[in-house]
């Protein structure tokens, strides 16, 4: 058996091919990478109109009970409890050393927890999930939706021509909508920095509702590279690359999705995998070796992932974890971990690039300024 054989395929795999789409495993998947007009082109068109993408690989689970909340909540450092009604919220799953496994998102439905996960951690994620709190919670993977994400600044112009009502959403909250029969689930969000939707819709319905958002003027179809050099202007973590079971929110920089609540000192603290060395970190307790930075080269070398930072006098003191050419800032950016004493931005820092010492900078995250519709 080929390893293409053993790939799995999106709803919208027939589509892709279609329309031309180089297709590469990823999570798992057999992917569109991108289309004939290319990376460059994809990345703009997402930034100026509205692009496509096909994230039916990401994990779909509800989480159904009176206990949902509460049981969601003890495995991770984030307020559950307190989510309003239709309202999202980023969430990242820990291991007991405070590690992370995942990030997500989830949304209070009112009937359910809904939860998205990354594609490649989400049969883990939801065996994880179902040992720890499926005694106290119905854990409900939904292998039969297909997810699609509508992001740039005409997303809702295209969006509300087939579904009036969702211009009424802002950043980060959701609606159910019907489209054609099919029951949709819809939140203003997305990984791009961008203004969007995510779509879960049934996969018996994902081509066709594909199709109707690509016959609309401003929509056209985007791969995974160019929703990689999005996510990354964005200063976005992508799972296995930026953050992973090595790295705790602190680390990762990531403390601004830890609520006060669930901090020390706040009604609902701690309680949660890893807390108390997460805890400590946050209060200065245990102190903090390296951190995530954002990273922008004084040439044009593009910096890719894997690549060791060093010092002046030539130490090492960190890899970049991401890194491009950035289509929209056009320039190499990147991030990575440094040792804490240089993560201070204006640092001064080098990348071996084959050899040779790239001068970079720590720079601030985003390196593009997002644009989340927030009304």
């Amino acid at each position: 058996m080929s390893d293409t054989a053993a790939l799995l395929t999106t709803p919208l795999h027939a589509l892709h091919q279609e329309l031309g789409a180089r297709m590469v495993p990823f999570a798992g998947y057999t992917m569109p990478v991108q289309y004939p007009s290319g990376l460059m082109a994809e990345h703009q068109h997402t930034r100026a109109a509205a692009g496509l993408f096909d994230v039916s690989h990401m994990g779909q689970l509800r989480l159904v009970g009176p206990d949902a909340a509460a049981a969601f909540e003890t495995l991770m450092p984030v307020d559950v409890l307190g989510l309003g009604l239709h309202k999202q919220r980023y969430g990242l799953l820990l291991n007991d050393d405070g590690g992370i496994l995942d990030d997500l998102m989830f949304v209070n439905r009112g009937q359910d927890l809904f939860v998205v996960v990354n594609g490649a951690c989400k049969a883990q994620d939801i065996a994880h999930i179902q040992a720890r709190i499926g005694q106290r919670c119905q854990v409900l993977p939904m292998p039969e939706q297909a997810l699609l994400a509508l992001q740039g600044p005409q997303a809702v112009s295209a969006l509300q021509r087939l579904v009036p009502g969702v211009e009424q959403l802002v950043f980060m909250t959701g609606m159910a909508a019907s489209w054609q029969g099919a029951e949709l689930y819809i939140t203003r969000s997305g990984y791009t920095g961008e203004d969007g939707f995510e779509i879960s819709v049934p996969a018996t319905h994902a081509e066709a509702l594909a199709r109707a958002l690509l016959a609309q003027p401003e929509v056209r179809p985007i791969g995974l590279g160019a929703r990689n050099s999005l996510r990354l202007e964005a200063g976005l973590c992508l799972y296995g690359n930026d953050i992973d079971t090595t790295t705790t929110p602190v680390e990762a920089a990531l403390t601004w999705a830890i609520q006060k609540v669930r901090r020390r000192g706040g009604e609902r603290a701690g309680g949660f995998p890893g807390a108390e060395r997460v805890l400590d970190q946050l209060d200065g307790q245990l102190p903090v070796t390296r951190k995530r930075v954002g990273l922008m080269a004084k040439e044009r070398v593009p910096v890719r992932e894997h690549t060791a930072l060093i010092d002046d006098s030539g130490q090492p003191i960190g890899t970049v974890t991401s890194g491009l050419l950035g289509p929209s800032v056009n320039q190499p950016i990147a991030m990575g971990y440094v040792q804490t004493r240089y993560a201070a931005l204006g640092t001064s820092v080098q990348a071996l690039v084959r050899g040779k010492a790239v001068p970079m900078e720590v720079v601030a995250l985003p390196f593009v300024p997002p644009r989340y519709h927030r009304g």
